[in-house]
């Protein structure tokens, strides 16, 4: 997987490059770029581009005419790169401190992305925000949010307002905190049905070993 800790990140999706600045040295984790965000643009650009056979993915990924958000963004990579794979309508949301990296990214790779993305302030406590954003969304994406045990509840809460009883969200995972993980995964399947993406199906070249795709649908 290619994957770096320097001050700009690379990501090619498709036939454009995405350019992605650092600030590792903040005290915010949302300036960094994270794998989690990496392995989810590739694995949709992976069953979203032309595909040779069967594709288990054709209609989850259908990107067409769809409504996106995604939940604690940070520097922008998720949001960008389903955009550029076909998502027509992303909000990229994110706390205070961290909106003004996330700006500068969207300006950063606004000449290959045409246009600037939409972005919004969100507290995932904050119902007036959470409505604010117009819900319901075709796809909530979040990638590598899970690690304060105490954002668990908040998180899953407000991906259950913003996501449509049709819709689903994108969660890339990895396990940075044992309190938060064990939390996430006892409430997580009482909101949520849960399906794990095969390590197999992901991008060969952004298949990190820790990092997971799951699929999350509405319960009835």
């Amino acid at each position: 997987m290619k994957f770096t800790k320097s001050p700009a990140v690379e990501l090619k999706v498709r036939d454009t490059q995405l350019s992605i600045q650092q600030d590792n040295a903040s005290m915010h984790v949302g300036t960094s770029v994270w794998p989690c965000s990496l392995v989810v643009v590739k694995f949709a650009e992976r069953w979203t581009s032309p595909v040779t056979g069967d594709n288990p993915y054709a209609d989850l990924l259908d990107f067409r005419n769809k409504r996106g958000i995604e939940l604690g963004t940070g520097c922008g990579v998720a949001g960008m790169g389903l955009y550029l794979l076909g998502l027509n309508d992303v909000v990229l949301t994110d706390i205070a401190p961290v909106m003004p990296a996330l700006k500068h990214n969207l300006k950063r790779n606004k000449p290959v992305l045409g246009r600037m993305l939409k972005m919004a302030q969100l507290y995932w406590t904050n119902v007036d925000q959470i409505n604010a954003l117009n819900p319901p969304f075709d796809f909530v994406i979040a990638t590598d949010v899970v690690y304060i045990e105490e954002t668990v509840g908040p998180l899953l809460d407000a991906m259950q307002a913003l996501v449509g009883q049709n819709g689903v969200v994108l969660l890339g995972y990895q396990l940075r905190s044992p309190e938060a993980d064990r939390l996430f995964w006892e409430m997580c399947p009482t909101v949520f049905n849960v399906e794990k993406v095969p390590h197999e199906h992901l991008h060969c070249e952004y298949a990190y070993e820790e990092a997971d795709v799951y699929v999350l649908r509405k319960k009835l």
